[in-house]
């Protein structure tokens, strides 16, 4: 029977505003959910009151338990060069995310508009229905779209019953890619003659200092043989209307509305300077205003010049990007603004200017949250076209989804000025087939047609294919994975003359885990399952950071990198995925699973951030049982040089070498290129007490200086939140560092105690991680052992204002308490 419990109404108080052309909401709260096959839940009069009730966006997997059985695949991963199958755990994550999940829900719309449901996201292979009837479907969990619900309501609008079968099957993904109604779900209700979903576009033909032109195609569906006018208001940042057309016309065979500005000295968007425009038009029939739709934008130039580069707003400038997976590591795959922008601070923070899609398309915050706060973005849709890696993965529909699925990712972001390329595809097989050009071009074509202001790149591995069947030589711009020493090789073969780092380094690390003797190795494992934060260690087909830094510096040519990866992220735990368990997340992450920089996020920071000072020094200094044993110090920082101090003892001082230098040095020394960007002390016996580093500028004068002390005895947990104000939305995030200390507040590196939370007042405990790719605790309990000393508990806003009182608790050490307010 249809449930009785109270219903939100989210096409929100209609009879209040029953006068407006268009209305937006969110479907977010009571949602029913159940995990299992249940087709009859399709169905009006379903009773589906001992379900679940969530909100959205909701990852069912997240929750766990982890387990090695989750998901087993018997592979052989061809882009690593493996020839024969073997078991990988992990691959995934080790999370139950396999099966089939329903959700529902009830809704009320205005009756006799328009309505249509948007989905950002539903993983995967979604079927949606309306009153008991199928309305759409769609298979790839990664995509936005959309379905024209309005043969499907109710005559009054009321009490709408929607329903949405969701199914991951095994050997799906190569990573963690959730599960559920992980991205919002929209409700969009309009008149008969209307802008559809993602309907404008808007170009930048003309980008100068002194003006630039600005060029909007409106489409406008159920016009007919109507005059339409189209009046359109252009604002600035700052909110004043800079530009303005009022035209009237009939729509021209079906084509769109367009019309055209100049705005005069424009505001450039960059990352340096997100400024930000809205086109507002308002869309008339018989003198009826019967719509208004809202544009965003950025007036900026793109540009790649052969043997030059990559040029913004006319500026020559490099990629400092990363790759990033979606998952928010102990959040899971359920989107949450206050994470991603957690996110992209601390990778603000370490110079980073650009984001790759890695290897889907993104959720919408993401790229807004870009747009608003600087970062340029490549975004790219698929892992794998019309030939597999994964049993089941996107190739059974790649024939017939592929260009429905790019269009709605072009026409959904082409709009956003941090969007400066796009890629269509990952490593995938099919560069490798003789005819995997026509797959390609096919692809690149769809781009060129939907948007011909950027360009289009592939992330190729297999070099010696693309360079000898024209894959490479077609695509606007090649992107190598890894692969630096065919850099110059491929740029010379091929007729672009650029070459860009589409994925690069694939180091790996543990945040505050050494190994000794420090030197560089690739695929090297430990009994622990750790990798060296020494940062010189690789797998089999990556480098570690420096290489790429050289590259960077050394050519106009090569146009920049994407790091494999900001953030570590759920699955593919390299180079311990090979039936390694309990590894299950990845140690590639410049930031770990906790939000916690590793030694590398200096490293790339020293080099990237130019408008602040980096000293970071490694390792720790408290090593009972290594007294006398070598301990190398490296020093991560922007200055040319610094001098070590153990104990008050000068070890010396070192500088950065010159590229000239650093080659001189090739034969003798196996880290003479990494003296280009670090400094390093590789003889330092260890003994207690204190290391200090200080930093020299260019003019030999003492700048700065770094204190790592030995640890005492733990003597309490030191608690630190990334902010101390929430907004009471329901949605909002704190995240707290807490710290194991000695009395004096020295982190005690080696210590892994359980450490409990609780959480009073206006809010709540939402998750915790520790950054150790084996931990198996589970995210949402509130408890976590620390991991080399520190982990993160993650608190989330109520919806009243207030005070949230969060406490860490710990045997043997004294707790840490902090307050945080919450605003209306």
């Amino acid at each position: 029977m249809k449930r009785t419990i109270l219903i939100f109404s989210y096409c929100f108080l209609f009879s209040l505003i029953a006068m407006a052309q268009r209305s937006v909401s969110q479907l977010e709260k009571n949602w029913k959910f159940t995990k299992g096959d249940v087709p009859e839940a399709a169905q009006v009069n379903f009773d589906d009151s001992k379900w679940e009730t969530v909100t959205i966006p909701h990852d069912w997997a997240i929750f766990g338990p982890f387990d090695r059985n989750n998901d087993l695949q018997n592979v052989a991963v061809t882009q690593n060069f493996e020839q024969k199958a073997s078991v990988k755990t992990g691959r995934t994550g080790g999370l139950p995310y396999v099966g089939i999940g329903w959700y529902r829900n009830e809704f009320d719309c205005p009756a006799g508009k328009q309505v249509t449901l948007v989905f950002d996201g539903a993983m995967s292979e979604a079927h949606v229905y309306v009153n008991g009837k199928e309305a759409c479907f769609w298979p790839f969990g990664y995509n936005s779209f959309h379905c024209d619900v309005t043969n499907f309501l109710n005559a009054d609008g009321k009490d709408n019953i929607l329903a949405v079968r969701l199914e991951n099957k095994p050997q799906s993904s190569r990573w963690y890619p959730g599960a559920g109604l992980y991205r919002n779900v929209h409700v969009v209700a309009t008149e008969k003659v209307h802008v559809p979903v993602w309907g404008t576009q808007l170009t930048t033909p003309h980008v100068a200092d002194d003006y630039a032109s600005v060029r909007l195609s409106t489409t406008i569906n159920g016009a007919g043989d109507e005059n339409i006018r189209v009046l359109t208001d252009i604002v600035s940042p700052e909110g004043k209307v800079v530009a303005s057309k009022d035209n009237t016309r009939k729509i021209n065979h079906g084509q769109p509305f367009e019309q055209n500005f100049l705005v005069n000295t424009p505001a450039l968007w960059s990352p340096e300077t997100p400024y930000l425009y809205k086109a507002i038009s308002k869309i008339y029939v018989d003198g009826k205003q019967v719509d208004e739709y809202t544009t965003r934008f950025g007036i900026r130039s793109i540009e790649i010049v052969a043997d030059k580069g990559f040029f913004l707003n006319g500026k020559h400038r490099k990629f400092q990007g990363v790759c990033n997976h979606h998952d928010l590591g102990p959040l899971g795959a359920a989107i949450n603004v206050a994470a991603l922008r957690r996110q992209l601070t601390l990778l603000k923070d370490m110079g980073c200017d650009a984001i790759r899609t890695s290897h889907n398309m993104p959720a919408p915050e993401l790229v807004e949250l870009c747009d608003e706060m600087g970062f340029m973005m490549m975004v790219e849709p698929f892992d794998e076209w019309d030939i597999a890696k994964c049993t089941n993965g996107y190739h059974r529909y790649f024939n017939d989804w592929a260009e429905k699925d790019m269009v709605n990712m072009l026409r959904h972001y082409r709009n956003n000025p941090c969007v400066v390329m796009w890629s269509i595809g990952n490593e995938v097989p099919t560069q490798c087939s003789p005819e995997g050009y026509k797959v390609a071009s096919f692809l690149q074509n769809i781009c060129h047609r939907e948007d011909p202001t950027r360009p289009v790149t592939c992330g190729m591995d297999q070099v010696s294919c693309v360079l000898e069947n024209g894959f490479a030589a077609m695509i606007d711009v090649p992107g190598l994975n890894y692969r630096a020493h065919r850099y110059m090789e491929s740029y010379k073969n091929l007729p672009q003359n650029i070459i860009l780092g589409s994925e690069t380094a694939s180091t790996v690390s543990s945040r505050g885990v050494y190994k000794f003797p420090v030197e560089k190795r690739a695929s090297i494992k430990y009994d622990d399952h750790q990798s060296s934060g020494y940062d010189v260690e690789c797998c089999s087909w990556s480098n570690i950071p420096d290489v790429d830094f050289a590259l960077a510096d050394d050519y106009d040519w090569t146009i920049g990198q994407f790091v494999w990866t900001g953030f570590d992220y759920l699955g593919e735990p390299s180079p311990y995925d090979t039936d390694s368990w309990p590894s299950h997340s990845s140690v590639f992450g410049i930031i770990d699973l906790a939000s916690l920089p590793k030694d590398r996020y200096y490293l790339y920071r020293s080099v990237w951030n130019k408008e602040a000072n980096t000293l970071h020094v490694l390792p720790h200094w408290t090593w009972p049982g290594r007294e006398g044993e070598n301990t190398p110090v490296f020093v991560y920082t922007n200055y040319p040089s610094a001098e070590l101090f153990v104990n008050g003892k000068s070890f010396g001082k070192q500088r950065k070498l010159t590229i000239e230098e650093s080659r001189a040095l090739e034969s003798k020394d196996s880290l003479a290129l990494e003296r280009r960007y670090r400094l390093m002390w590789m003889d330092v016996p260890y003994e207690p007490g204190e290391i200090k580093v200080v930093a020299y500028d260019k003019n030999g004068k003492s700048v700065e200086e770094k204190v790592v002390r030995t640890a005492g005895k733990p003597h309490h947990l030191e608690v630190i939140a990334d902010r101390t104000q929430l907004s009471a939305d329901g949605k909002d995030l704190a995240y707290i560092t807490v710290r194991v200390v000695d009395k004096d507040g020295n982190l005690c590196p080696a210590d892994n105690r359980m450490v409990s939370f609780s959480v009073k007042g206006s809010g709540r405990y939402r998750a915790a991680a520790n950054g150790d790719a084996t931990s198996l605790d589970l995210f949402h309990l509130p408890q976590m052992p620390a991991f080399s000393g520190q982990l993160t508990a993650i608190v989330q806003s109520g919806e009243q204002g207030g005070e949230i009182i969060f406490e860490a608790k710990a045997k043997g050490v004294k707790s840490g308490k902090l307050i945080l307010s919450t605003l209306k």
